[in-house]
């Protein structure tokens, strides 16, 4: 340690830097400076496997709505201005979904616990700084470790299977975005799933449908159940993660009741931070900030993630 008025916490009294770990300090600045020209993903069974699900229920859901209730209908108008709106809905949850799995969520840089990092640090006499055991970095102030990432995350709310990522610092308003255009699409969907039923038991099943009508039955109980199931988890968490944000309080900070040591943002402030800038159209929108990046495998040691 450079001086002994600064202090390293460490539960587990692991060292800075463990021999055979080869820490470079140059290679971890230049990682950190093309962090933006990378896209992130974990690779971990489960929370692909989620991922996929969950597109292919929308997916399923799109189906059912465009070619089992509105192709078919003789209302042209309605088919059309429906048909667009549960689109639109369901490519900006799609949107929004990518966004949060591909999107680094505010992940501290692997080893960055070395003898240099701290001199850079200019750490006043008897301040105390946190180091993680299990990824050897300088934990900032409200970070904890993923066990799934393997990384420390800033601001880390929960890790979420449903998106195959954790919801940190950088990645949560996409996932405010996610939840929200889910429980549109599951509102929308139920819907039109009550409206068809009506129509067709006021009419004829064999004209409200192209499909048999044992077939548009099964179809459309699967789509009333699976609008009901998404509503209700996406409802709650969008309520929660609104909730968390206008407190300026992560999920897991108020599990474990961790008194505030930072400035709050409360309310408007705290939603400024996550959606950017005041109020507008463009907090709705998943697509600001994204643009193209040039694919390159990049395998990474020590961990689950790999960059593209």
């Amino acid at each position: 340690m450079p001086s002994s008025g600064h202090r390293l916490r460490d539960v587990e009294h692991h060292p800075l830097l463990a021999e055979n770990d080869n820490y470079d300090s140059s290679s971890s600045s230049s990682s950190e400076a093309d962090s933006a020209d990378r896209v992130w993903f974990i690779r971990d069974g489960c929370g692909m496997i989620c991922a996929v699900l969950t597109w292919l229920l929308v997916v399923y859901a799109d189906f059912v709505v465009t070619f089992v209730m509105l192709l078919p209908s003789k209302d042209f108008w309605y088919s059309v201005v429906n048909g667009v709106v549960f689109n639109c809905l369901a490519v900006l949850a799609l949107s929004s979904h990518l966004r949060t799995m591909l999107t680094d969520p505010g992940a501290v840089p692997k080893g960055n616990a070395t003898k240099e990092y701290m001199e850079s640090l200019q750490l006043k006499p008897g301040e105390v700084i946190y180091k993680c055991p299990k990824c050897c970095c300088i934990k900032p102030e409200r970070a904890h470790h993923c066990s799934i990432c393997k990384r420390c995350i800033r601001k880390m709310d929960h890790h979420c299977p449903w998106v195959n990522n954790c919801v940190g610092e950088k990645n949560q308003r996409f996932f405010v975005l996610f939840t929200m255009y889910i429980a549109l699409c599951s509102v929308h969907a139920l819907t039109l799933c009550g409206l068809q039923f009506i129509s067709c038991v006021r009419g004829q099943w064999t004209e409200c449908s192209d499909f048999s009508p044992p077939v548009t039955v099964i179809l459309l109980i699967f789509l009333c159940l699976e609008g009901l199931l998404f509503f209700t988890f996406t409802a709650v968490m969008f309520g929660t993660q609104i909730h968390s944000i206008c407190n300026d309080e992560t999920e897991i900070e108020r599990l474990k009741s961790e008194k505030p040591t930072w400035e709050r943002r409360l309310r408007w402030e705290g939603m400024k931070s996550v959606f950017g800038g005041p109020p507008s159209l463009l907090w709705m929108n998943p697509f600001v900030g994204f643009r193209f990046r040039r694919l390159q495998m990049r395998p990474r040691k020590g961990g689950p993630e790999f960059s593209v």
